[in-house]
């Protein structure tokens, strides 16, 4: 490891090697030397001399890029591609004077992007699925234990931990869908020349319009895209960056409020995530259970949010058929917010893995609620029983008051119910009370609404898809 430069703590600490492989080095400039050899092997189908021995070379040298001999010839041009193809010609010296034969720059560069975004939502899409499915079982395991809701944080008419649990996934499953359509949306750039009117290979093909339509068509058949950008400059239009980076800034921001309710609750000591044996949660305080693996979500988080500006400034700021101030914010901003974004998606797939409920913690907190909660239930029923709604809501209101300025003066239970049962306009005793303030009888249709969700919307949506296998979280 090297000690005495920078370190992207991206790769070192949180994203997968999977996805690092992606946005590797490696894998860019081999990919740059299949997209070299694909456009050769097409233009000789049609009808251009390249040699049989240029193409066998080519293929010998897909893999053994001499990294040192390109930095050094980079060194000297200033030119990144032209440094790779004059590497690439000495390795495969019959194919030197073919080698990106009538392309321009943003051939291998662009056409090389595609391809790992491409990858990369691949990735996030198993990721989210395998995320998607923990939640599925959590939210049903749990759909019908009550729990306080809270609206402002403050206490609100009760939920169940599975409902709350089924608003995650609807939120990814939002998400999922957008990393679908940003995949299925990426539009391949094809061969299009130095200002994208393909001038280059329509002399190269002495004026034939349809081979140089070919081999467009050809060169996206052969990197697996079912759509290419018919229209462009010499790059691909940044807005299809934006898409990608924008559909995973909607995931960050939905890992974000999962990260930020997953806080709060084990806060109230109503949920637990995973806590190893030996984990310090502080070097001050030995006792300290710190919820960190949702804060770091919450962190990562943050970070592909701020990178979907980016990626929209880039957009916004391009002139006419190319400029280059897109090459050093790309360079950054795309691969860093696929790997953040892999990274969050490992977390929550650890913590929802492991995720424990203190389901006797959410009661006592509910029935220390349920006399406020209740009192519009109190107030159907005193209706239900000759009583005046308006007046019935106003006691309540009053009443209400009272009991909560008496808590907070004295520290006791809320005596709410006393109050109301000693108020004749109510007509109800203290058994009706507790009757009618059951946590089950106020959490309405939770239950039911989270086997919809997963029956009508969700398990559709997963069905037959693919998951990651979950990646070792480094704490």
């Amino acid at each position: 490891m090297k000690t005495d430069a920078y370190v992207n703590p991206l790769t070192e600490r949180y994203a997968s090697a999977e996805m690092s492989a992606v946005f590797s080095p490696q894998f860019k400039f081999e990919t740059w030397r299949r997209l070299w050899l694909w456009l050769a092997e097409e233009e000789r189908r049609l009808g251009l001399p390249v040699p049989d021995d240029a193409l066998a070379q080519m293929r010998q040298h897909l893999s053994d890029v001499d990294f040192d001999a390109a930095a050094a010839e980079e060194s000297k041009t200033r030119h990144d591609v032209m440094a790779h193809v004059r590497v690439f010609g000495a390795a495969a010296p019959a194919a030197k004077g073919i080698i990106h034969w009538g392309a321009t720059s943003a051939y291998v560069t662009d056409n090389a992007d595609l391809i790992q975004m491409r990858e990369g939502l691949g990735l996030i899409e198993r990721r989210l699925v395998a995320v998607l499915r923990k939640l599925r079982d959590f939210a049903l395991a749990h759909r019908d234990l009550p729990a306080l809701a809270y609206t402002h944080f403050q206490p609100a008419q009760p939920t169940t931990v599975g409902k709350r649990a089924a608003l995650w996934a609807a939120d990814l499953l939002m998400d999922l869908e957008q990393v679908r359509a940003a995949g299925a949306g990426l539009r391949f750039l094809g061969a299009k020349g130095a200002t994208g009117t393909q001038a280059s290979f329509l002399r190269l093909f002495d004026g034939d319009s349809e081979k140089v339509e070919e081999l467009d068509a050809a060169l996206a058949r052969r990197a697996g895209f079912e759509k290419r950008q018919r229209v462009s400059g010499q790059t691909y239009s940044r807005k299809q960056d934006d898409l990608v980076v924008h559909s995973l800034s909607g995931l960050a921001q939905s890992a974000h409020k999962i990260g930020s309710d997953l806080r709060l609750l084990q806060h109230e000591g109503e949920l637990e995530e995973p806590f190893e044996s030996g984990q310090v949660g502080s070097s001050a305080m030995p006792y300290k259970r710190n919820p960190m693996r949702a804060e770091r979500v919450c962190s990562l988080a943050r970070h592909v949010i701020a990178l979907s500006l980016d990626t929209a400034m880039t957009a916004a700021t391009q002139w006419l058929e190319r400029t280059l101030d897109d090459s050093a914010n790309k360079r950054i901003a795309v691969p860093e917010a696929f790997l953040t974004s892999d990274a969050i998606l490992i977390l929550l797939d650890n913590v929802l893995g492991g995720l424990v409920v203190h389901p006797e913690v959410s009661r006592r907190r509910l029935e220390a609620e349920i006399p406020f909660l209740a009192t519009e239930n109190v107030m159907m029923e005193a209706v239900r029983r000759g009583g005046d709604r308006q007046e019935l809501h106003e006691r309540l209101r009053v009443h209400a008051r009272a009991s909560a300025d008496a808590r907070s003066r004295t520290g006791e239970a809320a005596d709410l119910f006393e109050r109301i049962a000693g108020d004749s306009a109510f007509g109800m005793t203290r058994e009706a009370l507790s009757e009618v303030a059951r946590p089950e009888s106020l959490v309405g249709r939770s239950a039911e609404q989270v086997e919809a969700f997963i029956r009508q919307e969700l398990d559709p949506a997963l069905q037959g898809a693919p998951a990651a296998e979950g990646a070792a979280v480094r704490v």
